[in-house]
C-alpha cells in the first residue's frame, strides 16, 4: 500500500489470496480429491487381501487337520491289516482253530473296508480345503496387487502435486485405474 491510502495489486496477489484461501487451484484440488478416493478404495482392497489371506491359511490348516486324520485311519488300516495277518498264520498253526480264525480274517477284511473307505473320504476332504486354500490365495494376489497399484498412484499424486506435471497426473489416473481393474477382478474371483 501507498503512503496516501492508495493500493494497486500486482497480478500474482490475487492468485495468491485464493491460493490462501483454498480457492481457484483445481489441479490441487482435483488431485486431493482424488487421493482420498483412492486411500479409501485401497484401505478396502487391503483389508480384503488380509481376509483372503487369513480365510487361506484356516482352510490350509483345515487340509492338514483332514489329511492327519486320514493318516490315522490309514494306521488303523495297517493294524487290521497285520492282525488279519497274524489270523491267517494262526489258521494254518493251528487247525483245530480254524473256524474261529475265519471269522476272525472275514471280521478285519470287514473292518479295513470301512476304515479304507473312511480314510479315502478324509483324504479327498483335505484335498478340497488344499483347493479352497489355493483358490483364496489367489485372490489375495490380486487384493495385494490392485492395493500396491493404488499406493503407487498416491505416491505418484504426491509428486505430482509437488512438480505440478501434467503426464504425472495422467500416469498417476492411468495406474490408478489399473488398481481398480486388478480390484475388480479379485473380486469377479479371477
Amino acid at each position: 500500500m501507498s503512503e496516501d491510502g492508495f493500493h494497486v495489486h500486482g497480478p500474482h496477489d490475487h492468485e495468491m489470496e485464493h491460493a490462501a484461501e483454498g480457492h481457484g487451484n483445481s489441479f490441487t484440488n482435483r488431485i486431493a480429491m482424488f487421493t482420498a478416493v483412492i486411500a479409501t478404495v485401497g484401505a478396502i482392497f487391503g483389508y480384503m487381501a488380509g481376509a483372503t489371506q487369513a480365510n487361506a491359511s484356516l482352510y490350509k490348516n483345515n487340509a492338514a487337520i483332514k489329511k492327519t486324520e486320514a493318516s490315522n485311519q490309514w494306521n488303523f488300516y495297517q493294524a487290521k491289516s497285520g492282525k488279519q495277518n497274524l489270523s491267517e498264520l494262526a489258521m494254518e498253526l493251528a487247525p483245530a482253530k480254524r473256524d474261529f480264525y475265519e471269522k476272525e480274517i472275514a471280521r478285519y477284511k470287514s473292518e479295513k473296508g470301512d476304515i479304507k473307505a473312511n480314510a479315502e473320504k478324509l483324504e479327498a476332504e483335505s484335498a478340497h480345503w488344499d483347493e479352497e486354500s489355493d483358490h483364496e490365495m489367489h485372490e489375495h494376489h490380486r487384493w495385494a496387487q490392485a492395493t500396491t497399484l493404488l499406493q503407487v498412484a498416491i505416491a505418484m499424486a504426491a509428486i505430482a502435486l509437488l512438480t505440478r506435471k501434467r503426464w504425472l497426473q495422467m500416469a498417476m489416473y492411468g495406474t490408478a485405474s489399473a488398481g481398480v481393474a486388478v480390484g475388480v477382478l479379485a473380486f469377479l474371483h479371477i
